[in-house]
């Protein structure tokens, strides 16, 4: 039988095994049992020894790395982490969650993207678990979830107050009556039966229910309560005189695989040049001629347009993430820009120019149009960019060129190369490649002994701007009706 700490490392059963544990003592040190554990079990892959997580903290960045792996490389095996859907491996991947929440707490806090990532990272590993057992102990398990999770029968909507204030949840998703959760079969019929006509309410149920309601609850929930934690672990940590250093220790390896660059997870070349393309400083030679109208101020209507839809999702994509369309996976800034300074420093400054060049400057008589800027970068409507509001919007993605023709005409004047292109950041891509490649064929030139023109100052600027690089010890848990909730490491 499955233990619920498999899925919950938070249940009483997960507290149960870190009290059991109690201190650091050994936590990094080898467990022959683990890489047993995961060289036995015959779904496993392993092509190299280092792959095997010999300790608590080595399974700890493991589930990070899966997540990670799992969400952006497309040659993603599953076979490598067979290990973490085996339920043989539970006790030592309760304590691994602890260890990173901890970790996570002390060293980012709630409203960084390590706790953003851990939240969905748990919430996608339950998945993963559920989908491993039949269908008969699947739904079992979630059951003795939600029993623990929901705690009685007669749940009012406002108990997932928080889940629906986080977006983990919509109110939509849920089925309400008289303001009630309903998810039990028998509580669906007696109360919905008399007002369903011509349908069989057991597939009505089956339908608006069933176990996919079920199972998006629990794992939201525990999702949530993953994020409580972290959070009480941060307010706790603050008072702390000295975090341990295994923590800290720790947090910088999660830092290290959230920050692993786009290009070591195999994506092609496309159609765009010889790689996939880097963040990096903007370039201004490279921009579309729709872009550089804009930079130079619009001087009849359509400012607002111009400001908000268009500059600042292209120069935001242009300077953080080039290759959105391509990889097509959606991220917000913070991916890009953990500490949001390119994106104050570069990114703003540039629409802000833009705009004040307007006639009439458009923050002059529009000064709500910088709350607009930032919720079209995903961090809704508020007057400065804030980690805890992230989210709230979507980053938007710059405008096709059929649009812009569309709505913003006066900005499109096409030139031989928007011909090839139907996006403005493609085109800026091409050029940036079209860019790099003649600097090279020039640096090649020089070093053949070839005299170069590249020693003028608009020279020494286009090759800067085409630079492609961007620059305690015990272990407590959390109690529920306790002065001492925080559960620190």
């Amino acid at each position: 039988m499955v233990s619920i700490s498999f899925l919950n490392p938070l249940s009483p059963e997960g507290k149960d095994i870190v009290r059991e544990l109690g201190s650091f003592d050994g936590i990094s040190q080898d467990i022959p049992e683990l890489r047993r554990l995961v060289t036995r079990n015959p779904s496993q892959e392993i092509v190299e020894d280092n792959e095997i997580p010999s300790n608590y903290l080595e399974l700890a960045l493991k589930r990070m790395e899966w997540h990670i792996k799992k969400k952006h490389d497309r040659e993603f095996n599953s076979r490598r982490y067979s290990f973490l859907s085996d339920q043989s491996i539970t006790r030592y991947d309760v304590i691994a969650f602890y260890l990173l929440c901890q970790a996570i707490g002390v060293k980012f806090g709630p409203n960084s993207r390590e706790t953003r990532v851990m939240v969905e990272a748990q919430g996608d590993l339950i998945q993963e678990r559920l989908g491993k057992l039949s269908i008969g102990e699947s739904r079992l398990m979630v059951e003795k979830s939600l029993q623990m999770l929901l705690k009685n029968d007669r749940v009012h909507w406002t108990f997932f107050q928080e889940l629906l204030s986080t977006r983990k949840i919509r109110l939509t998703d849920l089925v309400l009556d008289k303001g009630e959760l309903i998810l039990d079969r028998e509580d669906f019929i007696d109360r919905f039966a008399p007002r369903i006509k011509q349908r069989n309410p057991s597939s009505m149920y089956q339908l608006l229910i069933g176990d996919e309601l079920k199972e998006l609850i629990m794992v939201k929930m525990i999702m949530q309560e993953t994020e409580d934690y972290i959070k009480l672990v941060h307010e706790k940590a603050r008072i702390m005189v000295e975090p341990n250093p295994l923590l800290l220790e720790l947090a910088d390896e999660v830092a290290e695989v959230l920050a692993e660059p786009m290009q070591h997870y195999g994506y092609g070349s496309g159609r765009g040049g010889g790689g996939p393309m880097k963040a990096g400083p903007l370039n201004p030679l490279a921009f579309p001629p729709c872009v550089k109208k804009a930079l130079d101020g619009i001087k009849s209507g359509g400012r607002n347009d111009a400001i908000v839809l268009f500059m600042t999702p292209f120069v935001s994509y242009a300077r953080l993430y080039p290759d959105v369309f391509r990889m097509n996976i959606s991220k917000r800034v913070s991916d890009q820009d953990p500490q949001l300074e390119i994106t104050e420093n570069e990114v703003l400054p540039l629409i802000y120019e833009a705009a004040q060049r307007c006639v009439p400057p458009l923050f002059d008589d529009q000064p709500q149009e910088k709350v607009n800027i930032n919720a079209k970068l995903g961090f809704g409507m508020h007057s400065s960019l804030k980690m805890e509001h992230e989210g709230e919007t979507t980053w938007y993605t710059p405008m096709s060129c059929e649009k812009i023709k569309l709505h913003l005409p006066h900005l499109c004047r096409p030139d031989d190369a928007c011909k090839k292109i139907g996006n403005p950041l493609s085109y800026y891509n091409r050029m940036i490649w079209e860019v790099r490649n003649s600097n090279q064929e020039e640096s090649d030139s020089d070093s053949n002994g070839v005299v170069s023109s590249n020693n003028s100052p608009e020279a020494s600027q286009d090759n800067i701007n085409t630079n492609d690089e961007v620059n305690g010890s015990k272990i407590e848990v959390p109690e529920k009706n306790s002065d001492n909730n925080s559960g620190e490491v």
